[in-house]
């Protein structure tokens, strides 16, 4: 069916900086937008970036001018700099279709420490 991974992720000191990849492949006819969202134990999957076909951008507040997300084709980037340890989570890609269908990947973990 539809496959959706992310990569990338890893262990990063404060202040610096990760990208991360995300390539949806399989059965889809098209992309309509490709989000990033993050989640850790005890809070709610929250999101992070999304971007459309046409590559408009939106962004949490709380990664406004850190984070920067663009794509090509059916994959999405997301570029982490200045990174600070509540920034720390396991990140998710999710790629919606032009039906409004969306489909997950596995998730890649984001560790922000000294």
């Amino acid at each position: 069916q539809v496959q959706v991974v992310e990569s990338g992720g890893g262990l990063v000191q404060p202040g610096g900086s990760l990208r991360l990849s995300c390539t949806a492949s399989g059965s889809i006819f098209g992309i309509y937008a490709m989000r990033w969202y993050r989640q850790d134990p005890g809070n709610q999957r929250e999101l992070v970036a999304s971007i459309t076909s046409g590559g408009s951008a939106n962004y949490a507040d709380a990664v406004k001018g850190r984070f920067t997300i663009s794509k090509d084709k059916n994959t999405v980037y997301l570029q982490m700099n200045s990174l600070k340890p509540e920034d720390t989570a396991l990140y998710y890609c999710n790629a919606e279709d032009p039906r409004g269908r969306g489909y997950w990947g596995q998730g890649t973990q984001v560790t922000v420490s000294s």
